[in-house]
């Protein structure tokens, strides 16, 4: 688990979207794409509306996916992680290399609770500003260990769904990367953020970590019979409430 963050972009300007602006530099960050791997994303409550980040990176990049969920006013974690495996299971028909999955709020708990059953086709997760468990009841039902592929876990200082030391340190579990978004809210459409360039410069060095980490499975770099095999560490409890 490595921290990044924007303390000093942030605390030269206070409360605002992420601090200050990206150097010109980052301003379009190269996103490379490994073939053979599909990206697809996770929307929260009440899906993404048209300028929101998520969206607005559909429309660049239009052979990416998203997750369709029945109801979007009702997050139940049980429904919402079965469309997110099957969306997964679709991509991967035509995505050998895995899924990269972009989720947001609500979106990231859903994958978790997916990687908790079934982790299989999940090739690396970018958690953008993911609802505090608690505040669902569903808690006992995510991952209570590291997950078996690189994620990057982005959290700002005034986020109202959960605090960014609490979102931290659930991403700490997960062994994820975390990085400090500055005053950027819930990190969504009102944040104004844009097409959220310095998301994109985050989702490009995940990628590379993602396609690293195939490389080394491929090569057989962990060795032995176990590689690969990874349990959630806890189960289900049976009638346990949750929405």
């Amino acid at each position: 688990m490595t921290r990044t963050d924007t303390t000093a972009a942030s605390s030269s300007r206070g409360p605002g979207p992420l601090g200050a602006p990206l150097p010109a530099s980052q301003a379009e960050p190269a996103l490379h794409i490994p073939p053979g791997l599909a990206v697809l994303t996770a929307p929260g409550l009440h899906g993404s509306g048209p300028d929101h980040w998520q969206t607005r990176w559909e429309r660049r990049f239009p052979d990416w996916q998203r997750v369709e969920q029945r109801d979007w006013a009702c997050p139940s974690l049980h429904t919402w992680a079965g469309k997110l495996g099957e969306a997964v299971a679709r991509c991967r028909q035509h995505a050998p290399a895995g899924v990269l999955v972009v989720a947001h709020s609500f979106g990231c708990l859903a994958l978790l609770r997916q990687a908790a059953e079934d982790a299989s086709g999940i090739a690396g997760a970018l958690l953008v500003a993911p609802a505090d468990p608690d505040r669902f009841g569903v808690a006992p039902l995510l991952p209570a260990c590291r997950l078996p592929f690189p994620t990057l876990l982005v959290a700002s200082r005034n986020d109202p769904w959960m605090a960014q030391r609490r979102a931290f340190s659930w991403g700490t579990v997960w062994g994820s990367e975390l990085h400090d978004a500055g005053y950027a809210g819930h990190i969504n459409a009102d944040s104004s953020l844009g097409d959220w360039p310095e998301g994109l410069a985050l989702l490009a060095g995940l990628t590379q970590r993602v396609e690293g980490a195939g490389l080394a499975a491929a090569g057989g770099a962990d060795g032995g019979p176990d590689a690969g095999v990874w349990t959630a560490g806890i189960e289900p409890r049976s009638g346990a409430s949750y929405i």
